[in-house]
């Protein structure tokens, strides 16, 4: 299996390769050259396996000879195995041929764990075969940064600076990302929001200098194993309401198009699925571009779902590729109009490519709130903000006859006040999780500075 550049200008990576660089040199993103493609008679086999199973065999393809089948069945064994739930992601009835797909039984209560947890694994391997050291990168919006630094904690082979925007996520998650206490991990709060903090992650990479200096690697969802990690539960949850012999739909909330894009992987692989539903909330450059007002950067509004607070979806450009035909140089003027001009428009032609797969809404504040307060209502079922938006979006673009399956992407209690607010009941968290608040932070605040950010991270490793 080989991974191409969705600009056209990096060299050919092996799996391997692929997921210890993240971002190619030429600032694109790596995809598969071709998708493996599963029969019905395959998909239909899948019935009855465990999570663990069905994850080796849908993965399996990607990863070529990177890991013998031994290892990597070992390697996903362990990944999932502090999964409170036996499922690990497990199917809620929310109304006839409505589910809720509960991503958020692993250890950081998101579900960034279910790729997290597996990236940490690869790389411990990887590198241990290979006798390196790492500097991981990250930038966060809240879920992935305490995952990275949950499934990296106390691995000798990498250092993790995560960076996430300065009073722009919830304290559940800022805790997570600051109270634990291996001494190689580093949690930064920078001046500014998410996608200043995508677009620092992403000058590193292109600062070749300091990226081979450090050995920079990355785990946001650039890393094409994040997305590979996710088909996983498209199939899981599909094969359990019928498929292949039965269409699915799937509604999922998103910011940086990862989790979705996921979804039409599993679409090319051979899994029927009917729509894919893009979910926003007000932050809605995405709904706003698949209906047509083009891709065009405005201001980031904080919200109670600030997972999605993005404007910049960096996935977004896998999908632009597949649109364009593996075009990589129509991608690469794309992101150099956003990059300069602030963003592109796209022909009718593609826009009809990308209806092909995805269509798309939007939840404002209030609908996010009411959604909570009635679910609640009607069901018991207590949404965290980003799994209302979903919920809210799927109502709306569900067909009846077809299995909806929504994305429930974090545990409420990762957002106590906002989950308060809207249904009277505060969520608490786990056991495991009960003294968070009690736990001593350790954080530095830093500028939105290319250079202050890359000397701390020097220092840092050299110290």
């Amino acid at each position: 299996m080989k991974y191409v550049s969705t600009r056209g200008q990096a060299p050919e990576l092996t799996f391997e390769e692929a997921m210890l660089t993240g971002l190619a040199r030429d600032g694109g993103l790596y995809v598969p050259a071709e998708i493996p493609v599963m029969s019905n008679e395959d998909i239909a086999a899948l019935s009855g396996l465990s999570y663990e199973e069905t994850a080796f065999r849908i993965m399996r393809p990607f990863v070529g000879d990177t890991f013998t089948d031994e290892e990597f069945a070992q390697i996903i064994a362990r990944a999932y195995h502090g999964f409170e739930h036996e499922a690990r992601a497990p199917l809620v009835q929310l109304a006839p041929n409505h589910f809720l797909l509960e991503l958020f039984h692993g250890p950081t209560l998101a579900f960034k764990d279910f790729a997290m947890q597996l990236i940490g694994q690869m790389f411990d391997v990887a590198l241990k075969r290979r006798g390196e050291k790492v500097t991981i990168v990250g930038a966060t919006s809240g879920d992935t940064g305490s995952a990275a630094i949950e499934a990296f904690a106390g691995l000798e082979a990498v250092e993790v600076f995560i960076l996430f925007p300065d009073g722009r996520v919830s304290e559940v998650q800022r805790r997570q990302m600051t109270t634990p206490t291996a001494k190689n991990v580093h949690a930064l709060s920078v001046t500014g929001d998410f996608d200043d903090c995508q677009a620092r992650v992403k000058d590193m990479f292109n600062d070749f200098t300091f990226r081979d200096e450090v050995r920079l690697a990355g785990v946001n969802s650039i890393n094409w194993a994040r997305v590979m990690a996710q088909v996983v539960y498209y199939f899981t949850s599909a094969v359990s309401l019928g498929a292949p012999d039965r269409k699915v739909s799937f509604t999922v909330p998103t910011g940086n198009f990862g989790d979705i894009f996921a979804g039409d992987i599993a679409r090319r692989m051979g899994l029927p699925i009917d729509k894919l539903v893009v979910a926003t909330n007000q932050n809605d450059i995405l709904h706003r571009c698949l209906t047509g007002a083009g891709y065009h950067k405005g201001t980031v509004l904080p919200s109670i779902s600030p997972s999605m607070d993005i404007q910049v979806s960096s996935n977004f450009e896998r999908a632009l590729f597949l649109a364009y035909g593996g075009d990589g140089g129509a991608v690469s003027q794309l992101m150099d109009d956003l990059s300069q001009k602030g963003g592109f428009d796209l022909s009718q032609g593609v826009l009809d490519t990308l209806h092909d797969s995805y269509i798309s809404g939007r939840a404002s504040e209030d609908e996010t709130s009411a959604t909570i307060s009635a679910l609640r209502k009607a069901t018991g079922e207590l949404l965290c903000p980003h799994s209302a938006v979903a919920v809210k979006v799927a109502a709306e673009q569900r067909d009846p006859a077809t299995p909806m399956i929504t994305l429930a992407t974090a545990h409420p209690a990762k957002f106590p006040a906002a989950v308060e607010a809207a249904s009277g009941l505060h969520p608490p968290l786990p056991p495991r999780m009960a003294d968070l608040y009690e736990r001593s932070e350790r954080l530095t605040r830093i500028d939105n500075d290319l250079d202050a950010i890359e000397t701390l991270i020097r220092d840092r490793i050299s110290g």
